[in-house]
């Protein structure tokens, strides 16, 4: 009975210490930094990590070609009803800011039947502002989207100012985008 007792604290020792391991930030030198020294991660604070996705008419674009100018990061699906319901706003907010304002919208291409679903949903919300498919997932796995709609609210300088999971309106993203510069 004892020798069990004694095994069952070293193991929630172990668990603990690898839990406390895993979730500390440390420093470690192998963490990325922007060029302004801000920590690279998917934070409010830190630097949004760039990614090179294509778009639908098959271009590269990278998120760091926006540099300078605000952006509105947005994750959804065709299939997700809360998606169906923000992309009239974003779409309106996008015509209305459209010099200031750079709305940058992430399919997750990985979730969706076919590919021309999405091209299909474009057409048929009448989006005029930059979608990239994430066709492999991987920066929806960088960004660790979970829910859908997720949105992100990143500053001239490439900060993440604001994150919003699930859908927003017109006036929950204009009040966002006009509180940073």
């Amino acid at each position: 009975m004892r020798k069990n007792g004694i095994a069952i604290i070293i193991l929630l020792i172990l668990v603990v210490w690898g839990v406390y391991d895993y979730t500390k930030d440390n420093g470690t030198p192998n963490e990325q930094t922007s060029s302004a020294g801000v920590k690279v991660g998917i934070k409010k604070g830190d630097t949004a990590p760039d990614f090179k996705l294509l778009t639908l008419d098959e271009k590269q674009m990278k998120l760091s070609e926006f540099a300078g100018k605000k952006v509105i990061l947005n994750f959804w699906a065709t299939w997700c009803p809360p998606c169906r319901v923000e992309m009239p706003h974003m779409e309106k907010l996008y015509k209305d800011y459209e010099e200031d304002v750079v709305v940058l919208s992430v399919n997750l291409t990985q979730t969706e039947k076919n590919q021309s679903d999405v091209i299909a949903f474009v057409e048929d919300f009448g989006l005029t502002f930059p979608v990239v498919m994430d066709i492999e997932g991987d920066v929806a796995t960088t960004y660790q989207i979970f829910t859908y709609p997720t949105t992100y609210i990143i500053d001239s300088q490439g900060i993440i100012q604001e994150i919003f999971k699930g859908a927003i309106n017109y006036e929950i993203m204009e009040k966002a985008i006009t509180k940073v510069n």
